[in-house]
């Protein structure tokens, strides 16, 4: 398989696609949508264009394809936004156009059922950046996290490395998207507590694959987006993150135990293990079960590594995926964990 290319940058002033390849919640929830529109107007200089299925609910997998190629493939979009994720991007990557998508390279942001499209331009020989959907991250309350946005003005305008830092403060309950009261103060957040290392005594430099642990589970069912020589992954950098559905820790264990049982946790070197969100709207924990249930995830991934991958690096908690601030983090681009200094840079 031929090694992902960092496509090229957009620059102020630049006009960038905001797509809905999984669900068309802008259409539902449309105050975090727009404020995200006006920050990438007023923030970052860029001018957003939309696409018909992009506040559609309901569109159809083959629309919502029609709007991923018709983003790549206009030369004055030079870059694409997810609006927000869902739960069936898998049934867009059947209409989708390897070849068009290849001949267009541009910079994707998105996660969570984004890890589809994800993965599908990382096997197109494209990398894309994991985190920064329009709804979530541009569309925080009151303002963006401090670090989501130094994260993401780099990934967008800049190349090379950035180091990654353990957020200062963090937060994972929200808000009701439909009451206008939420968007007149920043969420409440509380201190960082920095990662966890496990095994942290090498330098690991490799490209990343991975992503939402609940849509990763789904493409090895479906066998969608899976290099079939898994050597493809040797010593690279896995990414794992779980989503507001809250797997449990059974469930994550046995997840993890089949990727095992098919030979893909040995093949990484380094596990980064997003901090877990342990709160939402249907399953307000209070602390004490929500500092459980991370807990026992993590026992349970560090039960399932000790078992397939022992020898791996894991760092845990770190901010990407779910949680605020929202790191971005480059799928199939390169990651260097530096376990004896305990630092960790991505290059942009």
């Amino acid at each position: 398989m031929t090694s992902p290319a960092y496509p090229p940058k957009p620059s102020p002033g630049d006009r960038v696609a905001v797509v809905s390849p999984s669900s068309g919640l802008p259409g539902l929830f449309p105050l975090p949508y727009e404020l995200g529109l006006e920050r990438l107007r007023k923030q970052y200089g860029l001018e957003p264009v939309e696409y018909p299925a992009t506040r559609t609910m309901g569109s159809t997998p083959r629309e919502r394809a029609d709007d991923i190629h018709a983003a790549f493939a206009d030369p004055g979009v030079k870059a694409v936004f997810a609006s927000i994720g869902g739960d069936d991007q898998i049934t867009v990557l059947p209409y989708l156009d390897r070849e068009l998508i290849r001949a267009n390279p541009k910079p994707f942001f998105g996660m969570s059922d984004n890890t589809n499209l994800l993965a599908f331009l990382r096997n197109s020989g494209v990398v894309g950046y994991h985190g920064a959907s329009v709804m979530c991250e541009l569309g925080r309350p009151g303002a963006m996290h401090p670090q989501t946005d130094e994260s993401l003005r780099a990934a967008l305008f800049t190349s090379g490395p950035y180091e990654l830092r353990p957020a200062r403060r963090w937060r994972d309950v929200d808000r009701d998207w439909a009451d206008p009261a939420t968007f007149d103060a920043e969420p409440e957040t509380r201190p960082g507590t920095g990662w966890t290392w496990v095994n942290p005594g090498r330098v690991i430099e490799g490209r990343t694959w991975g992503g939402c642990l609940e849509i990763v589970a789904w493409l090895l069912m479906a066998d969608r987006e899976i290099a079939h020589d898994l050597s493809e992954y040797d010593g690279g950098v896995l990414l794992l993150e779980t989503s507001e559905d809250m797997p449990s820790a059974t469930e994550v264990f046995r997840t993890l135990r089949s990727m095992g049982e098919r030979g893909l946790l040995r093949r990484f070197s380094a596990l980064l293990m997003g901090r877990p969100k342990t709160w939402s709207l249907e399953r307000p924990n209070p602390p004490r079960e929500a500092a459980r249930y991370a807990s026992d995830q993590r026992e349970a991934v560090l039960r399932a590594m000790r078992t397939y991958a022992p020898d791996t690096t894991i760092v845990f908690d770190v901010d990407y995926g779910h949680t605020d601030p929202q790191l971005v983090i480059p799928y199939g681009g390169t990651v260097r964990v530096d376990g004896p200094a305990r630092r960790i840079t991505v290059t942009y």
